[in-house]
């Protein structure tokens, strides 16, 4: 029977970060596997995703689309993240039981693969000019073309003073450029740490053609605010990664105030929800860079939903030679997508082509709590992570 019998969150501890699993499992015992991309605040979802399961189990299955609307349109206040993130755990467990019972890869299910690899960009976190140019060279010797940077921090992470970090953080810049080249791509991820002021006074500091994108550099809350910076520097943004939902991303696209989307598959609403995004963006000519921070499903999800769109240009990954990180630990992760240097290879196998070890996750013990930093400016204030 296509009915959904059950969906189970699993909070489980993986690397150094937790990852909420969800297993939705049909009446004749077909599983699919989903993961919610809302870090350090996993109960909120699981617990959003129980009452989900009060009025979707004994549901077809199949009815994928109509099962997000109801989702969705479920209760009085709209969308939302901690909802978006519970449908994108759902949606994708959908699609991989769909593709599993028709005997395809999910890219089908999506209108086939568009491309054989999927390639990606890495990230560069070290914390001193040397260990960054070390990491980049290990990077690019592996076959890497698109490396992303992190700004300077100051007092061991926990005080982020912008001014005193930009003139440092753009001095390592033109230092990386001048000793890498044109070809390399070159990113940073301001992790929306900083004012329209200050994002275009670091701007200001580097001269043309030294950053490829600047990603979220302020929060995305206000697009207005991104129409403002958007006249005050012509270095393409990336942006994305917080949306939850087609009508937030929408001003980013109509308005030209993204260069590449950074939608990350387990919180926008799933494939559902982001195959209509990618629709969007391919008609204004910007591509895809999906956000991918999470483990083996979500990378799985992404690499699908990538394979099958024509607007494609990096898929993060975290999986690089420079960080060590264990969100794809094979122990709990028997089968997930191959890694071959900076590609992900698209899998034929039917569904996402992911398999979880439940026992091997229980036996891991009970996940911890995990609080994302809380920074500060030496004033005292408060600051974005």
């Amino acid at each position: 029977m296509t009915r959904i019998a059950e969906i189970k969150p699993i909070l489980a501890r993986v690397g150094i970060r937790n990852q909420l699993l969800v297993k939705v499992t049909t009446e004749d015992g077909t599983v699919g596997w989903g993961e919610s991309g809302l870090s350090a605040r996993e109960e909120a979802v699981a617990a959003t995703l129980e009452q989900f399961a009060g009025f979707l189990v004994g549901q077809d299955s199949r009815q994928i689309g109509r099962i997000w609307q109801e989702t969705y349109r479920s209760q009085y206040f709209e969308g939302g993240r901690v909802f978006t993130a519970a449908m994108s755990a759902i949606d994708i467990a959908l699609y991989d039981i769909l593709g599993k019972r028709l005997g395809v890869p999910v890219h089908q299910l999506l209108g086939g693969k568009q491309r054989d690899v999927i390639p990606t960009f890495a990230s560069c976190t070290a914390q001193s000019r040397q260990e960054a140019f070390d990491q980049t060279r290990q990077l690019v010797a592996a076959g890497w073309d698109c490396v992303r940077t992190v700004p300077s921090y100051f007092d061991g992470g926990t005080i982020y003073e912008p001014r005193k970090s930009l003139a440092q953080t753009a001095d390592e810049l033109i230092a990386m450029r001048a000793e890498f080249g044109r070809e390399l791509v070159l990113g940073i991820d301001f992790h929306h740490r900083l004012s329209i002021a200050e994002t275009a006074s670091f701007c200001n500091m580097l001269p043309p053609g030294t950053l490829d994108f600047l990603e979220e550099p302020i929060r995305d809350e206000t697009p207005e605010a991104y129409r403002t910076l958007r006249t005050m520097t012509d270095i393409p943004f990336a942006v994305g990664e917080e949306f939850a939902s087609k009508w937030q991303a929408g001003p980013y696209l109509e308005q030209g105030l993204t260069q590449y989307m950074r939608l990350d598959i387990c919180n926008i609403g799933g494939f559902t929800e982001a195959m209509k995004v990618a629709g969007w963006s391919e008609r204004h000519y910007i591509d895809l860079m999906p956000h991918n921070p999470l483990g083996p499903v979500c990378t799985a999800a992404t690499v699908h939903m990538s394979a099958a769109v024509p607007n494609f240009s990096w898929l993060e990954t975290r999986q690089s030679p420079v960080e060590a990180l264990g969100f794809h630990d094979p122990v709990l992760f028997p089968q997930q997508v191959r890694m071959e240097g900076p590609v992900y290879i698209v899998p034929d196998t039917p569904g996402l082509g992911v398999s979880v070890d439940e026992d091997a996750i229980a036996a891991a013990g009970a996940p911890v709590h995990v609080e994302p930093p809380h920074l500060r400016r030496p004033d005292g204030s408060v600051t974005n992570w």
